[in-house]
């Protein structure tokens, strides 16, 4: 049994990896931190907790009792929260934010994209979660990096739901500005095109093409639905069997005959990928849920290899209904 502890323990992300880690067959939540909270019901703050769980939040964080701990605790923060706390060298880590994300001299915290990185994750002790714009398109164009074909610049526009923003609510997230709308922003300088880059140059050291990116805010709750597209010399079938290959040992990306939609995958761990030529362009559909495979549910894909797990242990979720 995997004990694990969470700090910042209150917000989406959270709220998400506790609905997964208190059904996980092989995991036991041994503390939930949150300074603004401690005292109060995990139910009062997670209300669809009621009745799943009669946790507290708590401020201690008893380190030595756990084997794992999320950080959920924002960008920016965890990496001032490992320096200020020491943290037994036997503890797991698993960050969900940007801090670590990038390799940098000092940096031993392994890119915890498991279609990418999965013999590393499984011999880490600390793990950056990574973004979850990132995880769509990547999971939409590393086949092509696998095989050296990206050979020209390469195109994306992807549309997030509002939890992408987090909890603490925002001018451009708060539900009369974000419902019946929709906005670009961070267009070519989103702060997630650096990890993809560094992953796509990781397969294909020679890639340096541009990469275009128009991140969209949607109006609905939950989900990145991405469109990518470069120049591509082979066939629709030619690729879908890179696509295919790549993934085949892979259980939770599925490439798809058939045009998908958004709630295919909401409330999954799921990656569903849709491929079409047109003229000279391959165009790559990838749906995601931002909070599980963009977040929480890949954070406990990492945690299910690092530990010897089955890698869909506790992750068998149910799409919403239609």
């Amino acid at each position: 049994m995997v004990k694990t502890g969470i700090i910042g323990g209150a917000g989406y992300t959270a709220g998400e990896l506790l609905r997964i880690l208190i059904n996980h067959p092989e995991a036991e939540i041994g503390f939930v931190q949150s300074s603004s909270n401690a005292g109060n019901l995990i139910s009062d703050v997670h209300v669809d907790l009621l009745g799943e769980t009669d946790l507290q939040f708590t401020a201690e964080m008893p380190f030595a009792t756990v084997d794992v701990i999320y950080l959920c605790m924002g960008h920016g923060k965890s990496k001032e929260f490992i320096e200020k706390n020491e943290l037994p060298e036997s503890l797991k880590i698993i960050d969900l934010s940007h801090d670590f994300r990038l390799k940098r001299a000092g940096n031993d915290f392994v890119y915890g994209l498991p279609e990418l990185n999965r013999d590393e994750i499984k011999t880490a002790n600390k793990i950056a979660n990574p973004g979850c714009f990132a995880t769509g398109i990547q999971l939409a164009i590393l086949p092509l990096a696998a095989n050296n074909l990206i050979v020209n610049e390469v195109h994306v526009q992807a549309i997030t739901g509002s939890t992408g923003a987090g909890q603490n609510p925002t001018s451009t997230s708060h539900f009369s500005w974000r419902n019946s709308n929709v906005s670009a922003y961070k267009v070519f300088q989103h702060q997630h095109e650096g990890e993809i880059i560094q992953s796509l140059k990781q397969l294909q050291p020679e890639f340096d093409n541009d990469f275009n990116f128009v991140p969209i805010r949607g109006n609905h709750t939950r989900g990145i639905f991405t469109s990518f597209y470069t120049e591509f010399d082979g066939t629709v079938e030619e690729a879908k069997k890179i696509y295919e290959t790549y993934y085949s040992d892979h259980p939770f990306v599925f490439v798809v005959e058939k045009n998908p939609a958004l709630k295919q995958i909401v409330n999954t761990n799921k990656t569903v990928l849709y491929l079409e030529k047109h003229k000279n362009k391959l165009i790559v559909i990838s749906l995601i849920d931002n909070l599980v495979k963009g977040a929480s549910g890949q954070a406990v894909q990492n945690m299910n290899l690092m530990f010897g797990l089955n890698e869909k242990t506790g992750l068998n979720l149910k799409p919403v209904a239609f």
